[in-house]
């Protein structure tokens, strides 16, 4: 799923804003991160008819432990590995698996842009959870965003709509994890190299979906064509990754945080061309409600 908030939180410290033509710059990569992310959401929906959802998540983490190791350990050596605080970067791992799983298995039922929309709840939790995790105090701005975010939840998932059932579930399940993982992202970004909180992720993902490997795999080999579109799941969220962290790099994150939402604009796009589905005026209604919500948090943030 939506995995680019993570490193907008961990770039946020490394930022610098050098003039327009370096913020225009960051701002065509940090779209591009978007599509990519996009990208890897429609792919993994089209292969969820496919494949056990656990066998994608493992090896959309495998690819991107490779891409690191090979890309990144050189230059790094240990101090990609080594951390003072373990258990809690563990624990961030984790909750990015739950993501990454929760949201494949939304998008084995629901429409593309709704799954997307649905998992972008996580930054009005992560505004709440802020509070009583972080310390940091809630304002009623943020509680009537937050109350408007879920009203456009219920537009979309509508009792005796055509997405309610399980898929909304495993989507809102995503976003809690989501918000988690930020929040656990927010006390590691200080003392932990980007690189390295990208890293345990990769690793963290691909040991914990080793053990249910031999459950789901009935001894069924991909295609060519099958194998290079799992393999991109990886490059996807590998390439990504770097894009937001080349951003980060050129401008500040304040600058770029209101984009974040351009997501909900390539995911529709990508469920109308790939899967020949557009939402209905309902839904639509709650995916500009729910983007709303987030921005007013992401424009008060910048201010």
């Amino acid at each position: 799923m939506a995995v680019s908030q993570d490193v907008q939180l961990d770039q946020a410290s490394l930022a610098n804003s050098d003039g327009a033509p370096l913020r225009l710059h960051a701002a065509l990569l940090f779209l591009t991160a978007l599509l990519l992310f996009a990208a890897l959401d429609a792919t993994a929906k089209h292969l969820s008819a496919l494949f056990a959802v656990p066998l994608l998540v493992w090896a959309r983490y495998l690819v991107h432990l490779v891409i690191m190791l090979f890309a990144v350990a050189p230059s790094m050596g240990r101090r990609l590995i080594v951390t003072e605080r373990p258990w809690l970067m563990s624990l961030r791992g984790l909750t990015l698996v739950a993501v990454t799983l929760l949201g494949q298995l939304a998008l084995k039922t629901l429409p593309l842009a709704e799954t997307t929309a649905l998992v972008f709840v996580a930054p009005l939790l992560v505004a709440l959870l802020a509070a009583p995790l972080l310390g940091e105090t809630v304002r009623l701005r943020t509680w009537l965003a937050t109350i408007a975010g879920f009203v456009g939840v219920l537009l979309i998932a509508r009792p005796g709509g055509s997405l309610f059932g399980p898929g909304v579930a495993y989507a809102l399940g995503a976003a809690l994890s989501y918000a988690a993982y930020q929040i656990l992202t927010r006390k590691l970004a200080a003392t932990e190299h980007p690189m390295r909180l990208l890293f345990y992720t990769a690793l963290l993902g691909t040991l914990a979906m080793l053990p249910v490997l031999p459950v789901y795999w009935d001894g069924s080999w991909p295609t060519p064509l099958q194998s290079l579109l799992i393999i991109s799941l990886g490059l996807y969220g590998g390439i990504g990754h770097f894009l937001l962290i080349r951003a980060f790099h050129a401008t500040s994150a304040s600058l770029l945080a209101p984009l974040i939402y351009t997501q909900l604009v390539w995911a529709t796009l990508l469920g109308w061309l790939v899967f020949d589905h557009f939402p209905d005026l309902l839904t639509v209604v709650g995916m500009l409600i729910i983007g709303a919500s987030g921005l007013s948090l992401a424009i008060r943030w910048r201010r």
